[in-house]
């Protein structure tokens, strides 16, 4: 189950589901949430289920446009894994977050991932990821899960005992994090939008893709809804006609490129 604006999450959350149901002989099921119509209904699981939640981080948060959806979500002491993609700088307290939010909502969380992927918004940093390193870091991953599964399918761990996963990060979790500015002032690009050059054919695939639905199925070069910075319409646009040229924005990605682009981020595991 997963929310993927440019699709990092959707491989990295897949591929762990796959993998998982496969060393248990289950049937794997996807639900992908993205677009808004997938959201318009909650999702209801049973004890007999193991579920993967996978979503982006944003300013090292769980995306707060999503969670009005997530607490519908019903759990009904489904096993839970909470899994967030972060743009390599740092996932904060966002997988604390998520899972609080699939406690709340009736899982009982065993084990949680943090794992590194290309920013939304550069093409740049964490460029390609998840990559094949991170695939093969995550079977490894998957291998320790099972082994904790099976330790609870044979009564080591009876469900009277099941106690959140620990994972890193603040609990409470504490305030979004702030771009600043050269002379380390606040950047407020909340209210930024992409904009629509010359290439633009109307092929209405970025209207089709906005997980918000903020983007005109009349004139696509409008965004006339709130725009939380997934870079769907500018990544998979075939023309590659969006993109963002408010200058703070720009100064952020670029900043963001300079500090964290030489470094390979790590992919955190809690088992």
């Amino acid at each position: 189950m997963y929310f993927s604006g440019t699709g990092t999450t959707e491989t990295m959350t897949t591929h762990i589901a796959e993998g998982l149901a496969g060393k248990i002989g289950a049937e794997m099921k996807s639900f992908d949430f993205t677009k808004p119509g997938a959201r318009k209904e909650p999702a209801v699981f049973s004890k007999d289920d193991i579920v993967i939640l996978g979503t982006p981080v944003i300013a090292g948060r769980t995306p707060n446009l999503l969670l009005k959806y997530l607490d519908t979500i019903q759990g009904n002491g489904a096993l839970g894994m909470p899994v967030v993609m972060y743009g390599c700088r740092a996932f904060d307290d966002s997988l604390v977050e998520l899972r609080n939010i699939m406690e709340k909502d009736g899982f009982h969380t065993f084990a949680g991932a943090a794992c590194a992927a290309e920013h939304s918004m550069s093409t740049i940093l964490g460029a390609g990821r998840p990559d094949a390193f991170d695939i093969k870091d995550a079977d490894k991953f998957v291998d320790r899960v099972y082994d904790k599964l099976k330790a609870y399918e044979d009564g080591a761990m009876p469900e009277a005992d099941f106690t959140p996963v620990a994972v890193d990060g603040n609990d409470p979790p504490g305030p979004y994090y702030i771009p600043r500015d050269k002379d380390g002032g606040p950047i407020d690009i909340r209210k930024v939008k992409p904009v629509t050059n010359e290439n633009c054919d109307n092929c209405g695939k970025c209207a089709e893709l906005c997980p918000l639905g903020s983007i005109s199925f009349e004139d696509y070069s409008k965004v006339e809804g709130i725009c939380m910075k997934c870079c769907a319409c500018i990544k998979k646009c075939p023309q590659g006609a969006k993109y963002f040229d408010d200058r703070e924005l720009i100064y952020h990605k670029t900043d963001l490129e300079n500090l964290f682009g030489n470094r390979r981020a790590d992919n955190y595991w809690f088992v």
